[in-house]
This record gives structure tokens, sequence and C-alpha cells, in this order.
């Protein structure tokens, strides 16, 4: 018996063999660590006799699509560009490898490597990447079941954001504003306002809406009287920018921006969530108002009821939409006065929004 028989590592004289490892920690915080899986495919190199001589990784990505993961577009890259300095890339599993809703489109990616030579290689799963007719069934079997398991914890994340927005937390994104993101615990107890990119790092907090800065609600209740009165958007964004006042992003104002706040129901206390959607990294969707998941009066309200519906009667007896052969009369000219349009310009002109067309 020879050394490596007996350690368990390859024959003496063996060529060691050149790879490379491929790591992936989604952003769901799932058992396999980065560390986990490096570990565990450095026992799997040292008993296959693998030096690993690169590695590929993409923590805290999803695996639902490639553009988010800039890991995986690179070693494909290397190894259709012919840079790759190895034969096989070691995976800890199929999972992985990636959790696409089309397992088609996962196969395609193994598919690339072993076009140009480079072998796929699944260090955790119990059956050899060797192309046989079992091997080839248990992978699309592990893709299924990798891609129903991404959907079922969207359908779970669905679920528990509805209900978290139900009982009147939030259900996201910044506060906006005028109003400011207050962490509870929880048993509701406030631990600290949030900054702008903080967010909660224990899943059993929540975060509710609170008022922000004096200056700021007054600001908020300013926009309001002035649409109410009958001046525009784009009037109110250049008062908001000659006096200095930025928004919460600490840009400029625009059309965009004060209309934001003008039909945010927020500013009555109301909590409305799910108005857009973007399951499983789909393209990003309007949805209509039922499907909205709301909760009314769970925050102080900036501003009153009547106020805010004033407004929104305003703006609907506004929202007449010109024809498109007025629309474009209008573009035309103001592409001639300004020798080029974008969203911005459309969007600083009396009459004309970006949001229109």
């Amino acid at each position: 018996m020879n050394k490596g028989a007996a350690t368990g590592g390859p024959p003496s004289g063996r060529r060691r063999i050149r790879a490379a490892q491929y790591l992936r920690m989604s952003i769901d915080r799932q058992t396999y660590s980065i560390e986990n899986q490096r570990d565990a495919i450095e026992v799997y190199a040292d008993l296959m006799g693998y030096d690993i001589v690169a590695t590929y990784e993409d923590a805290g990505r999803s695996g639902l699509n490639i553009e988010r993961r800039p890991g995986l577009r690179r070693l494909l890259e290397d190894v259709e560009n012919g840079q790759a300095d190895f034969e096989t890339v070691v995976v800890y599993d199929v999972s992985r490898w990636g959790r696409f809703q089309n397992i088609d489109e996962s196969a395609s990616y193994e598919y690339r490597c072993q076009m140009a030579g480079v072998r796929i290689e699944y260090c955790a799963e119990q059956f050899a990447n060797d192309g046989s007719v079992g091997s080839d069934v248990l992978k699309a079997i592990k893709r299924s079941i990798a891609a129903e398991l991404s959907r079922m914890l969207s359908q779970k994340t669905f679920l528990g954001q509805t209900r978290a927005v139900k009982m009147g937390f939030r259900g996201g994104g910044y506060a906006g504003y005028g109003l400011r993101r207050l962490l509870v615990d929880a048993a509701g107890k406030p631990k600290a306002v949030l900054k702008r990119n903080e967010w909660k790092a224990l899943a059993s907090d929540r975060v509710i809406l609170v008022p922000g800065p004096e200056a700021e609600i007054a600001t908020v209740r300013w926009i309001f009287k002035q649409f109410v009165k009958g001046r525009l958007e784009v009037q109110i964004a250049r008062d908001l920018n000659e006096r200095g006042i930025v928004t919460d992003l600490d840009r400029l104002w625009t059309t965009a921006s004060v209309r934001s706040i003008l039909t945010n129901e927020k500013y009555i206390g109301n909590n409305v969530w799910n108005r857009t959607s973007e399951r499983l990294h789909t393209r990003r969707v309007k949805n209509p108002p039922s499907a909205w998941i709301r909760a009314d009066n769970v925050s102080v309200p900036l501003i009153s009821q009547k106020l805010f519906e004033r407004a929104r009667a305003v703006a609907k007896t506004r929202a007449t939409r010109i024809s498109n052969v007025q629309l474009l009369a209008d573009l035309s000219k103001l592409l001639n006065e300004r020798g080029s349009l974008s969203g911005s310009i459309i969007n600083a002109t009396p009459g004309l929004s970006t949001k229109s067309m």
C-alpha cells in the first residue's frame, strides 16, 4: 500500500490537479456560511489531491440570477477567455451554484465551463458529477429543489412582512422627508432612531415611523398648503431649491419628489406597503390598489386627513392627460428651446412630466 492510499489522499506520483473554488452565501443567512463551505472544500481537495489556486466568491448574494453575482460572472469570464489556470471548480453543493428559477439556466453555466474544458464538482453531494445518466437526473432534481426552496422562502418572507405591516411596522425602505425610522424591540420598546443607511440587525426587532425634525414637518405642511392653493409641483420644487432646502436624500427637489410627498399616505399616519413588487428578482411591477397591504392610523400624522384629501382632489383634477399629438408638439417645442431633452428637463417644465408619458 502506498502512502497516498494509507492517508486517503491521491496515490504517490499522481499529478496534483489545480482547482478553483466557488463560494456563495445568500442574504437569507442560510446554514452554510462561506467559512463552512471553504472548510468542506479544503477537506475534499486534500482527499482528491487538488491544489486550490483560485477563489471566486459571492458573499451575501442571492442565487436567483447571475446579474447580482460578480464572482460567478468573473469565473465564467476567466474560463471562457482562457485565463483560468485550473482544471476544475469545486462547489459545496448544487444550491450554492445557484437557485435559478429556470433550472436550465443553472445547467447552462455549468455547460459553458465544461465546453471550455473545466469540470464542476460538488463536494457535499452524494453523487459524482461525471456526466452519467444518474448524475444528470440527480442534478436536475437538486436544481428543482433549490428553485422551489427560493419560491417557498419568498412566500414566507412576503407573509411575514404582510403581518408586520398590518401590525403597524415599517415594511422597508427609507422613512421619507419629515419622518424618521425608530427601531423597537419585540415588546415595542424604543431602541434607537436609525440613520439613513442603518438597518435593523435582529430579526425580532421592528421599525416604526415617527415625526422627524420640526423644520422638516413644517416644510411638509407648507408643500401641501401650497399645492391646494393652486401652485404646481414644479413651482413648489423651485421655491424649495431657492430656499436651500434639500430632500431627505440630500438632493434637489423635483416635480417627482414633491409629488411623492403629496401622494403618500404615511403623512396621515397610514402604513401602505406592496405598491410595487419585485418577487424573486423579476422585473419590478406596479401592483393594483387591491394588492396593497395597509394599516390605517398606526403612526403620528404630519398633516390632517382633510388637507390630504384636498390635495388628492387637486391632483385628480389636474391629471387629465393631453393627447399624444399635443404631447409631441410640446416636447418638440421644448427640444427646440433647450437643445436636448431629459427626464429632469421635462419634469421641470410646467405642464409636462415623465410620469404622464
